[in-house]
């Protein structure tokens, strides 16, 4: 299996961190209940800087987050975070060594 990671740190715009978190925690509930190949999809705050988030995702494969970018729930997200989010920084991981929830190593 050849999982595939992202890393995203979201700027939130002054004052839009309880909007924007709603808006995740619907999203995220639509991860659970319609996505089995997300395997990780993990949204944090960060300790000291109130407008960062940090997102660790983790996919079963490429195809698997083409899929979750396909999703309505990923869609409106998308679109609703403009009103949000100030900037968006995303690296994309190619895991190479770990512990990984499928028990697959990388």
């Amino acid at each position: 299996m050849a999982n595939f990671g992202l890393f995203v740190r979201f700027t939130l715009r002054e004052g839009a961190g309880e909007a924007f978190d709603a808006l995740m925690r619907e999203t995220t509930a639509g991860i659970r209940a319609h996505e089995p190949g997300t395997l990780v999809y993990a949204c944090h705050e960060v300790e000291g800087a109130p407008n960062q988030r940090i997102f660790f995702e983790l996919y079963a494969d490429h195809d698997a987050f083409e899929e979750h970018e396909r999703q309505p729930h990923t869609r409106h997200f998308l679109t609703e975070r403009a009103k949000y989010v100030e900037k968006t920084e995303v690296d994309r991981l190619q895991p190479y060594a770990g512990k990984y929830p499928t028990g697959a190593e990388a």
